[in-house]
């Protein structure tokens, strides 16, 4: 056994996607926000008490800009919204809404310690249908949702700041019938603990307790920006995206913007960086060495992939502790490897410990894989995992369990905890690696992030959007683009393509594929072209088609004349409400209540039904009906009064190409039109996918269905008596 003491490296990595929508500026989620009152500032705070306790954090650019947005500029989202609206004021919409989303929370450890707000939870039901939710806001009063709009607020503050804070403390006491005044006071102190979160780090820092370190600006898989053929490497089987993604300058301006940002708010330049989600190859480092980042850490699966060998036995069992415990280089970068194992149980096992016991387990592995070492040089033991999501699945918010955890470090004379680049300084910088096998943390690969229809789908998205904006701008090399290419630099994060593919899902998958997409219909917002109608078509697979309430059951052959001539003009037609096919937080005031459509042996047709007489409708209207499949073509509807003109075009490359006059067509009670098959370019069971948009001059105020697409099979003559069957 050595007589030195075995060095150990916390790195705590600090995260969210960018959660804000281009369209409306305000984030669509509330995460950055309430892990900001949470998580944060309390996992900085708690090392102030141990000084010979030393950790790392590594901060995410794209969160840092939106912790400076809420604290700085007064940002907000869309649940921030939901909660400072009286109570009293709420619309069916919003009540169902929130009694949607305001459980969003560890039931167990955030929701049961507040004996109403878990009343209020078991009052709506722990499994919800969300067609069902506005009947049961019926049943919930004013006070109801108060109480609910503070709970879900006030869970998400941290129990330490819950504690210290004597209003706070008061609050939690008086357990019910909160007031509006006492909701607003919550939110306000919502934000002063934003306001305190990058100041504590910065001080932290300064007292060389705590080391910071970055990811790439918008967190980004690295090497997949440089090409997305390295894919291959590790999953010589992947199926791969049509078009092939290689910018590396692109990998290169992430990590050189997350570096500049990083130094405007902490007056220093960071020396090391966690690639997201460790993701590595042997260019990303060349590139990372260029740029003056002196560290990197990654996951041990690359390490073993790296030397062509297991570092583990079947049981899980280190077989070598020497390869893992100490750092190598590449290209004169040093590269920590994480212990899989040790972070694992931090992030996924220990929680459900009683504390003390977890933090023992802990120190008594540290203080066994010591005993493994050679005794002929120094080594450290990397354990690195979010810093955020894990503690509220732990009681007290994980708080008990550092607080035992570094009680022990502190006192234990054979355990050293030091920030990395302390290490790499003065201990070790590594010996040179050979080879560096490109992957991720998670299987040594890129899995997760490409391969997938969904994946391939939103990568042939990224790289025909960022191809048409570099052509624009060398065309117009005078214009400032930057905000064009933000959006892109955003559409290159990892969060994506992370719901997208089978492996995760969440409750919010579609805000995530949402604002991928609003992103990239920001660019061409930007250079003054036509959004491509398969960007208003949902990447996800469940999500494109939308179900009619009502299918086709045979032909029909309305007369297009505007009017409900005879009701059973439609019957043998499909019905879609509108409301029920877009999401929780659609538009109150829609122009469309309902879409019908069907078709006969060569004809399509559609009709729309207005929530509000069309004769009421403003002239500067157009509708358009906008078709992906199987051809690019749109129907453009001038409006004028009664008058209607609707005229096809193609397209061709970017062009529209204008190819006739549709004459089937009438706007008076209701919207009617035929539309040949032929002129959609549609042959018999070929799927015709489309949607409708209306717009304000340039502006689309409204698109039905709001996501996805309505889909038609285009019939065989014998379609009727195949019904019969």
């Amino acid at each position: 056994m050595t007589d030195s003491p075995l060095h150990v490296v916390f790195l705590w990595h600090m995260h969210q996607p960018y959660y804000k929508d281009p369209g409306t500026g305000l984030y669509r989620l509330p995460w950055v926000r309430l892990h900001g009152t949470k998580d944060y500032l309390d996992m900085v705070e708690m090392v102030k008490g141990f000084p010979a306790i030393k950790q790392n954090f590594n901060l995410v650019p794209s969160l840092l800009e939106q912790l400076v947005d809420y604290a700085e500029h007064g940002a907000g989202d869309v649940y921030l919204e939901m909660s400072r609206k009286p109570a009293a004021s709420l619309t069916a919409e919003e009540r169902a809404f929130i009694l949607e989303n305001f459980f969003l929370a560890h039931w167990d450890n955030m929701i049961r310690p507040f004996p109403r707000y878990y009343e209020l939870l078991v009052k709506r039901g722990t499994h919800i249908i969300q067609s069902e939710l506005a009947r049961a806001a019926k049943y919930f009063t004013d006070q109801d949702f108060l109480d609910l709009q503070v709970f879900f607020n006030l869970c998400w503050i941290d129990p330490l700041f819950r504690d210290s804070d004597p209003f706070l403390r008061a609050l939690v006491e008086k357990g019910r019938d909160y007031t509006e005044e006492e909701k607003a006071r919550v939110l306000d102190l919502q934000m002063d603990i934003l306001r305190r979160i990058i100041p504590a780090y910065r001080d932290m820092a300064a007292t060389g307790q705590v080391e910071l370190s970055f990811t790439p600006f918008y967190h980004p898989i690295l090497p997949l920006l440089c090409d997305t053929d390295v894919a291959r490497v590790a999953m010589p089987q992947v199926h791969l995206p049509r078009h092939r993604f290689r910018h590396p300058e692109d990998a290169e301006k992430q990590i050189d913007m997350g570096i500049r940002y990083f130094e405007s708010l902490f007056n220093y330049r960071p020396t090391g960086m966690w690639p997201s989600e460790g993701s590595v190859s042997e260019e990303v480092m060349g590139t990372i060495s260029r740029l003056g980042v002196k560290w990197v850490a990654t996951d041990e699966g690359l390490l073993s992939a790296s030397l062509g060998r297991g570092l583990r036995d079947s049981t899980g069992a280190l077989i070598d502790p020497h390869a893992l415990y100490r750092p190598y280089s590449y290209n004169d970068v040093s590269i920590l490897f994480r212990d899989h194992t040790l972070s694992d149980l931090i992030g996924f096992v220990y929680s459900q410990w009683e504390p003390r016991k977890a933090a023992d387990d802990l120190v008594q592995r540290l203080l066994s894989i010591r005993t493994t070492l050679p005794p002929d040089g120094p080594h450290v033991v990397p354990i690195i995992l979010d810093g955020e999501n894990a503690w509220e699945h732990y009681k007290n918010d994980g708080r008990d369990f550092f607080l035992y955890l570094f009680e022990r470090l502190s006192t234990e004379e054979r355990l050293r905890t030091v920030t990395i680049s302390e290490y790499v300084n003065t201990v070790h910088r590594g010996d040179p690696l050979e080879h560096l096998h490109p992957g991720s943390w998670i299987n040594a690969n890129y899995g997760i992030w490409i391969g997938h229809e969904e994946d391939n789908l939103a990568w042939d998205y990224l790289a025909e959007t960022r191809e048409s904006l570099e052509q624009f701008q060398n065309a117009h090399p005078e214009m400032n683009l930057d905000d064009a290419w933000k959006s892109i630099y955003i559409a290159e994060g990892s969060d994506w393509n992370w719901w997208y593919g089978d492996e995760h899902s969440t409750e919010t998958e579609k805000d995530f594929d949402e604002l991928f997409r609003l992103n990239l219909m920001q660019v061409y917002r930007a250079i003054g072209k036509d959004v491509p109608s398969q960007l208003f078509t949902p990447v996800l697979r469940h999500d494109r088609e939308v179900s009619p309430a009502l299918s086709i059951r045979g032909f029909i052959r309305p007369r297009i004349d505007g009017l409900l001539t005879s009701y059973y003009e439609w019957y043998q037609g499909a019905e879609l409400d509108v409301k029920k096919s877009g999401g929780s937080m659609h538009k109150a005031l829609s122009l469309v209540s309902s879409i019908h459509y069907g078709f006969n042996e060569d004809h399509l047709f559609l009709r729309l039904d207005p929530a509000a007489p069309f004769t009421g409708m403003d002239s500067a209207l157009s509708l358009s009906i906008i078709a992906s499949r199987p051809a690019n073509v749109k129907i453009v509807c001038s409006i004028n009064g009664s008058d209607i003109r609707a005229e096809l075009f193609e397209q061709s490359g970017e062009d529209w190409i204008r190819v006739k006059e549709i004459t089937d067509v009438a706007f008076k009670d209701i919207f009617e039109i035929g539309i040949l098959f032929s002129d959609l370019k549609a042959k018999q069971k070929d799927e015709i996918n489309l949607f409708f948009s209306i717009r304000k001059g340039q502006e689309e105020i409204e698109r039905c269905p709001w996501r996805g697409h309505i889909s038609v099979t285009v019939p065989t003559p014998d379609f009727e008596a195949m019904m019969w069957y």
